[in-house]
């Protein structure tokens, strides 16, 4: 079963992501890119740490190879970015890259990119599905990998200069250098020390990088930058007196942050923080994008300067096209991916992990006093985030209850209005929302709620939780 969620296609190492599912999807890729006419232009097809990512790459590149289709591989693990700025920048239809992006170890998969760079929409998807319905595994065709390597059907190739070139042209690099930051950098044992070290030793950055090794088990942690896996780092930036704390998940799209003080900022944070900047100290004007559960603090930002906050369905394709639309200067979810106007259509850890370099630097002041400054001005806003597993049954149960029953809790505050444009999304009078939503990309249910107390937000979760039959 090859079926796409909100972050491409994922499962789990040797049940369903096997040689023989690799190589269907690659299939079903070359005889959509024949039916589209897109055939000669070739596709570039990238790789991250995760185990078994480098042969899952060159296998899916025999497949296009003995279909005549030319793959252009990246021949070091690389960063998702990269893949996606390639394909853009050199006109490619399509391009694919070997990842679980923060999914647990014992997972892999692929994401789907189409021209300009775009996370592969459900139309797209959809329609990869229906060829990989059509294709007959017994048909499907592989070209021995030298052979394909001296016929030219396969390239291998490594444009990690062009990538950081372009990003290092749009970051205030004298600023920077003129600063001489501390910067802790910790890429979870996942693709993006180079690239980081990289642009923040050509920064003149005085730079420590920890959990830097190939490690597939990602040293039995979660590849996310959350809280809990960023522990380490938060010694390493009050141990080392740093301005700044940097972390990336495994194929370097998403980014964490530990600020000046030590505290964990959460992707919202960073969110705002980098809206704010790019508003009030950069004077750019223009619109802000985040997801159905992502903070509303964005909206108070833009509010503060008569800018306009726009609502999308959870997955980045949904925040790319909606940037393109309003011409945003920023969009992003709460899971810690976002791109600025101008760079790539889709998420960018290391671009990101710049920018907030370039913001210490330029303001003159640490992200703990930024933020202070943001809420002088726009007030503050308090999330509380659960997530649950669940079995078939149970996922069956709840889906009933919230999205066709269309069924909420008893609930303490004035209502507003409720959303089902992505799971059920109730919106207070007060400010405030909760959010009830099924993971893309894992078997979970999220309950996020934002109020404007902690206390309340935690009070809203607990009802869920009963409601839902999940208290523990």
């Amino acid at each position: 079963m090859i079926k796409f969620g909100t972050g491409g296609w994922r499962a789990i190492i040797g049940d369903d992501f096997t040689k023989a599912n690799i190589q269907l999807l690659a299939k079903a890729l070359c005889d959509k890119m024949k039916a589209e006419g897109k055939a000669d232009k070739g596709i570039v097809i990238g790789y991250d740490r995760r185990f078994l990512a480098k042969e899952a790459m060159q296998w899916a590149g025999e497949v296009f190879a003995a279909e005549g289709v030319t793959a252009y591989l990246i021949n070091k693990s690389s960063p998702t970015p990269l893949i996606m700025f390639y394909v853009m920048k050199h006109d490619f239809p399509y391009g694919m890259m070997v990842t679980a992006s923060h999914n647990p170890a014992v997972y892999n998969g692929i994401k789907v990119f189409t021209a300009g760079g775009r996370d592969a929409d459900e139309v797209q998807t959809k329609e990869i599905e229906e060829y990989i319905g059509k294709a007959d595994a017994e048909s499907i065709r592989e070209m021995e990998y030298e052979k394909a390597l001296s016929q030219g059907l396969i390239q291998e190739i490594y444009p990690l200069n062009e990538y950081l070139d372009n990003i290092i042209s749009a970051v205030n690099m004298d600023a920077i250098r003129a600063k001489g930051l501390r910067v802790v950098l910790d890429p979870l044992y996942g693709v993006s020390e180079t690239s980081l070290a990289t642009i923040l030793h050509t920064a003149r950055c005085e730079l420590t990088v920890i959990h830097d090794r190939h490690d597939t088990l990602f040293g039995g942690k979660l590849p996310a930058p959350n809280a809990v896996t960023l522990r380490p780092l938060q010694n390493a930036v009050i141990d080392y007196r740093a301005d700044i704390g940097i972390a990336t998940d495994g194929d370097a799209d998403r980014i964490g942050v530990i600020d000046d003080t030590g505290r964990f900022l959460h992707p919202n944070d960073i969110l705002v923080l980098l809206y704010y900047y790019l508003v009030k100290y950069k004077g750019w004007e223009g619109p802000v994008v985040r997801n159905i559960a992502t903070t509303h603090m964005l909206d108070k930002v833009a509010e503060r300067f008569g800018q306009k906050c726009y609502e999308v369905p959870v997955g980045f394709k949904h925040i790319s096209a909606k940037m393109n639309e309003v011409d945003a200067i920023i969009g992003g979810e709460s899971s810690g991916g976002l791109t600025v106007r101008g760079h790539i259509n889709g998420k960018d850890g290391i671009y990101a992990a710049a920018l907030l370099v370039e913001m210490i630097a330029a303001t003159g002041k640490k992200l703990s006093e930024i933020y202070k400054e943001i809420e002088e001005e726009c007030g503050s806003i308090f999330m509380e985030e659960r997530d649950y597993k669940f079995n078939q049954e149970k996922k069956e149960a709840m889906h009933k209850l919230l999205m066709e029953e269309k069924k909420i809790p008893e609930l303490p505050f004035e209502i507003d209005r409720v959303s089902y444009l992505d799971g059920s999304k109730v919106y207070f009078k007060n400010g405030g929302w909760v959010i009830g939503r099924f993971s893309g990309t894992e078997p979970l249910i999220r309950v996020f709620c934002e109020m404007p107390e902690l206390e309340m937000a935690k009070q809203v979760c607990d009802i869920y939780e009963e409601f839902l039959g999940l208290k523990k």
